[in-house]
């Protein structure tokens, strides 16, 4: 695609009291810069995602302005978990085509400090078809525990092979400084904790963290003038299925299918190839059904494969390496975009006690709304 990551940093993730959307956005650009080697003036495009606790209709063009920055290119997107995967798409789109050189693809919000509680049930809550699901109390737990309803009478997949998704989770958080959660915990402390939406418990649901991250990406011609080690863009992919979960064609299959198969064909390689996957896990049925649709395992695998260690460092598919929404933490758009900068930092070699040996194939996987907008992105390393 002639785009490569040159830059990539996320600032430490949790509870970070005093914390603001655009400060931790700020916080974030400065360091993807700082890591690709260049200066603010250098950039000559941004692309934001959205921020619950500072929502504005033009959030790029605040960010630009709260940074002092004017970019011949500006704008947001706003597709919930698939929003940074599409970003970087966009940026390598637009550096690819010769409108830009370097591109800053930036995210980030307090959601855990800068909302209520009652706040954020409400947000959870502001999901649905207006007509048709709504009215009947759904939320983003109760839709995704739909899907595991399903998923578990159809393959016959236990709850403590679900549970054993977030216990590999936090194993991986163990091992990285930033995670917001980094105890370790077990199955049964899975199974213990509390029932959010039948079968899915709390240990089940990704974190609300506070926490930022961005990346620089940058054309093949401006990437030759960077500090930082460029990790190229080998392929992208989109796919796009329904935005509510009663319109799904059907609960088996995701856009995932779509955009990974897109991606893959465009890199030239294959699932097999891949040394280490970043994918999006809002709970653990959501990394078991995109595992699985994605074609890294077979339909009912993916549970199985986490007991056995598959999903583990030396396993078979190192997978959320940084411990995930599950453990590192989720902030929002932030959430989907630490999946990239574990990535970058995996393929860089400077993933310390969570690295994966020999990693030169990284696959990073975003998911928005109910399993709805789905982004796939295959990096490289030279």
């Amino acid at each position: 695609m002639n785009a490569f990551v040159t830059g990539a940093f996320d600032t430490e993730v949790g509870e970070l009291p005093g914390s603001s959307c655009m400060g931790l956005h700020a916080q974030a650009a400065i360091g993807a810069v700082a890591d690709a080697g260049l200066k603010l003036p250098d950039i000559d495009g941004v692309l934001c995602a959205y921020s619950f606790t500072e929502p504005h209709l033009m959030l790029a063009s605040v960010f630009c302005e709260y940074l002092g920055i004017h970019p011949g290119y500006s704008a947001a997107v706003q597709a919930g978990g698939a929003s940074a995967c599409i970003m970087i798409m966009q940026a390598a789109a637009l550096v690819a085509s010769g409108q830009c050189e370097h591109v800053l693809v930036v995210t980030g919000d307090n959601r855990l400090t800068g909302m209520s509680r009652d706040g954020a049930v409400a947000a959870l809550a502001e999901v649905g078809h207006p007509q048709f699901e709504r009215p009947f109390g759904i939320s983003v737990p109760a839709s995704y525990a739909l899907v595991a309803q399903h998923y578990m009478h159809e393959t016959g997949v236990t709850s403590e092979q679900l549970a054993a998704i977030a216990v590999e989770h936090r194993r991986h958080a163990g091992r990285h400084p930033k995670a917001h959660k980094r105890e370790p915990i077990t199955v049964e402390q899975v199974l213990a904790s509390k029932m959010i939406a039948t079968p899915l418990h709390m240990l089940d649901c990704c974190l609300i963290s506070d926490g930022g991250a961005a990346v620089v990406v940058s054309s093949r011609a401006a990437a030759r003038d960077c500090r930082g080690t460029p990790i190229e863009i080998l392929g992208a992919g989109q796919g796009h299925t329904h935005e509510h979960i009663i319109a799904a064609p059907n609960l088996d299959d995701f856009g995932c299918k779509a955009s990974s198969k897109a991606a893959f064909g465009r890199a030239g390689v294959a699932c097999a190839d891949i040394d280490v996957a970043e994918i999006y896990d809002s709970f653990t049925i959501t990394l078991a059904v995109e595992l699985e649709s994605i074609g890294f395992f077979e339909r009912g695998e993916a549970g199985i494969a986490a007991e056995r260690g598959d999903l583990g460092l030396g396993g078979r598919l190192p997978c959320n390496t940084h411990g995930g929404l599950l453990s590192y933490g989720h902030s929002g758009a932030a959430g989907g975009m630490f999946h990239a900068v574990e990535a970058v930092h995996q393929l860089r070699g400077r993933a310390g006690a969570r690295q994966v040996d020999g990693a030169r194939l990284a696959f990073v996987h975003g998911d928005g709304g109910i399993l709805s907008a789905h982004c796939s992105l295959v990096f490289g390393a030279h």
